[in-house]
C-alpha cells in the first residue's frame, strides 16, 4: 500500500525550541532521533515536540520515526499531521489489515481522503478457457471471484471508518475495474457468487450514503468507476446546504445499466457553486447545459467528459447539448475549458459531438477497435484554437500495419494541427503512423512551446526517398532535426510502457481530470 500525506496543518509551538524548528531540516531531524532517544530518554520529550519533531519529515519516514518507543507512536497519528490521506491499493487480502490499522487511526479525523483501488491485471478468462468465453477455466474464475470479495472487502473498510467523519471536506475514490469489465466478468453470476442477494453492495451504498448524508463541510466529491456504489438516489442523500456548498463533483460509471444516470438537471440545480464537473457525455445533457448557464449558478470553469463506447450501446446522443447551448452556456461561464476522452468512439459519432462552441482545450482519443479518422483530427484543428493537449493512441496488438491519418490528402492532419492550434502544449501518438517528415514540420511549427512530444518509435515511418539515400542516416536526421526543432534533445519513446499518458484509460482520465479540476 502506498501512503502519501500533504504538508502538515497547524501544529502546536512548543516555546523552547524554536532555534531546532528553524536550524535543522528533514535529514538532520531523522538524524536526531538516536540521540534524542538515548541521551534525553523518548518518553520524558512532551508530546508538542514529539509531533513538532514529525511535521518535518514526509510520511515513510514519519512511519519509520514512530518506532523508537510506544510515546513516539503514539503521537504519530495526531490529527494535525495527517490532513490529507493518498492511498493506492493493490486489490490482495494483504492490503486489508494495514489498511484497517490505518483507517481506523485517521478515518474519524482526516480532512482529505483521496483512494485508488486498482486490480491487477491477470491473464482473460477466454485466454485461460481456451479461448471460449462461455467456459472459462474454473481456477481462473475463482482467482475473479477472490478479486471481487475483495474489492469489496477495501471499500468496506474506507467507508465504515470515515462513515462519522464530519470534518471531511475532500472525497475522492476510483476504483480500477476496467480489466474485470473488458474480460466480462462483473456479470450477475459473479456477483451472486460473490455477494448473495446483493448484501454487501447494498451496505456499501448505504454508508456511502450515510457519508453524504452526515457532512457537514464537503466541498469536493469524486467517484469514478467504483462498482455500483453511487446509485441514482446518492446525491439526493446531501442535504441543501452542502450541496450548495460542493464546488466539485465527478460522478463516472460506465457500468450503470440501461439509460439511467447517476444525476439529473433538476437535482443539478442545488449545486449552485460548482466551479468543476466530470460526467459521461451521454449524462451531460442540454437540459444540465441550461442549469449550469444559469444566472444564479456560479461561472463552471472545468468540465471534464468521458465518451465511452459502452454508454454509447445503451444511451443516445439526442440529449446532448447542441452548438446553442454551448453558446448560451459560454456566455455565463467566460472561463470554462473542456476536457474530453474518447474510448472506441466511431469518427461518425465524433463528427457529432464535437460541436464548434465547446471550449475545448484537451482531448484524449484511446482505441483499441476503431480508429479516428483524419476527417475528426482535421475538424478539431479548425474548430479549436485554444486547444493545449492532443493525445492519440491505438492498443493495437498488431505493429504490422499503423493506420495513416494522411489519407491521402494534400496536408498531414497533424501538422495542420500544430500549425492551427497556437496554443498546443503536448501532443503523444501511439498506434497511429507518423511519417518523419511531419515530424520535423510539428517540431518547428511549434518550436519551444509544444513542451510534450512524445511518439512512439513503432509509429515513426520514413519515405523511401529517405531510407535509400545512403549519405544520410534517417534516423539519426530525424532526432537532430526534431532536437533542433524544439530547441531541446529529443528522442522517439522505445517503449509503449515509458510513455507518460500510457496508463490504463479510465485510470488515466479520472487522474487527468482531478489535476485538470484543481487547477482552477
Amino acid at each position: 500500500m502506498l501512503l502519501l500525506c500533504s504538508q502538515p496543518g497547524p501544529l502546536p509551538q512548543p516555546g523552547s525550541n524554536s532555534s531546532l524548528r528553524k536550524s535543522r531540516g528533514r535529514g538532520a531531524v531523522a538524524g536526531s532521533m538516536a540521540s534524542l532517544c538515548g541521551e534525553v530518554g523518548a518518553a520524558s520529550l512532551p508530546s508538542e515536540l514529539i509531533v513538532h519533531i514529525f511535521s518535518f519529515l514526509p510520511a515513510p519516514d514519519r512511519l519509520r520515526a514512530s518506532a523508537a518507543c510506544s510515546r513516539w507512536r503514539d503521537c504519530l497519528f495526531y490529527p494535525a499531521l495527517w490532513p490529507e490521506l493518498q492511498l493506492s491499493l493493490r486489490v490482495s487480502p494483504a492490503e486489508r489489515p494495514r489498511l484497517e490499522y490505518l483507517m481506523r487511526k485517521c478515518g474519524w479525523f482526516v480532512r482529505e481522503l483521496r483512494v485508488e483501488i486498482a486490480a491487477e491485471n491477470y491473464p482473460s478468462a477466454t485466454a485461460v478457457g481456451g479461448g471460449d468465453p462461455a467456459a472459462p477455466d474454473p481456477q481462473h474464475s475463482s482467482r475473479w471471484l477472490e478479486v471481487l470479495r475483495t474489492y469489496m472487502e477495501l471499500v468496506l473498510c474506507v467507508l465504515s471508518s470515515i462513515s462519522n467523519n464530519r470534518n471531511l471536506q475532500k472525497l475522492s475514490l476510483f476504483g480500477d475495474i476496467g480489466i474485470l469489465q473488458q474480460n466480462g466478468n462483473l456479470s450477475n453470476s459473479y456477483f451472486n457468487k460473490v455477494d448473495p442477494g446483493g448484501k454487501k453492495i447494498k451496505q456499501i451504498q448505504q454508508l456511502f450514503e450515510g457519508i453524504l448524508g452526515n457532512s457537514r463541510q464537503l466541498k469536493w466529491l469524486s467517484c469514478g468507476f467504483m462498482l455500483e456504489i453511487v446509485t441514482p438516489t446518492s446525491m439526493a442523500s446531501l442535504s441543501n446546504p452542502i450541496a450548495n456548498t460542493i464546488e466539485h463533483l465527478s460522478l463516472l460509471d460506465n457500468h450503470i445499466p440501461g439509460d439511467t444516470t447517476l444525476i439529473t438537471a433538476v437535482e443539478l440545480e442545488r449545486f449552485v457553486n460548482l466551479r468543476s464537473l466530470a460526467l459521461d457525455f451521454c449524462d451531460f445533457t442540454a437540459e444540465m447545459a441550461r442549469v449550469l448557464a444559469n444566472s444564479n449558478h456560479v461561472p463552471l470553469h472545468r468540465l471534464s467528459l468521458l465518451v465511452h463506447y459502452i454508454s454509447l450501446q445503451n444511451k443516445t446522443l439526442s440529449k446532448m447539448p447542441e452548438d446553442e447551448d454551448w453558446k448560451v452556456l459560454t456566455r455565463n461561464s467566460t472561463n470554462l475549458r473542456v476536457y474530453m476522452m474518447a474510448f472506441d468512439i466511431k469518427s461518425d459519432d465524433m463528427l457529432r459531438i464535437l460541436k464548434p462552441s465547446i471550449p475545448l482545450e484537451r482531448i484524449h482519443f484511446d482505441t483499441n477497435i476503431t480508429c479516428v479518422s483524419g476527417a475528426v483530427v482535421d475538424l478539431i484543428s479548425r474548430q479549436y484554437k485554444t486547444l493545449t493537449h492532443f493525445i492519440l493512441m491505438n492498443d493495437m496488438l498488431d505493429v504490422s500495419g499503423f493506420p495513416d491519418l494522411n489519407d491521402n490528402r494534400t496536408e498531414d492532419p497533424l501538422v495542420l494541427l500544430s500549425w492551427r492550434c497556437t496554443r498546443l502544449s503536448l501532443l503523444a501518438i501511439h498506434g497511429y503512423t507518423v511519417w518523419a517528415h511531419n515530424l520535423i514540420a510539428i517540431a518547428r511549427l511549434r518550436g519551444s512551446d509544444l513542451k510534450v512530444l512524445e511518439v512512439t518509435e513503432d509509429s515513426i515511418d520514413f519515405d523511401q526517398g529517405e531510407l535509400t539515400d545512403q549519405d544520410v542516416d534517417p534516423v539519426h536526421n530525424l532526432i537532430e532535426q526534431v532536437s533542433l526543432g524544439l530547441g531541446r534533445p529529443w528522442h522517439a519513446v522505445m517503449d509503449i510502457e515509458l510513455l507518460g499518458v500510457f496508463a490504463e484509460p479510465f485510470r488515466h482520465f479520472y487522474r487527468e481530470m482531478q489535476s485538470f479540476s484543481e487547477g482552477i
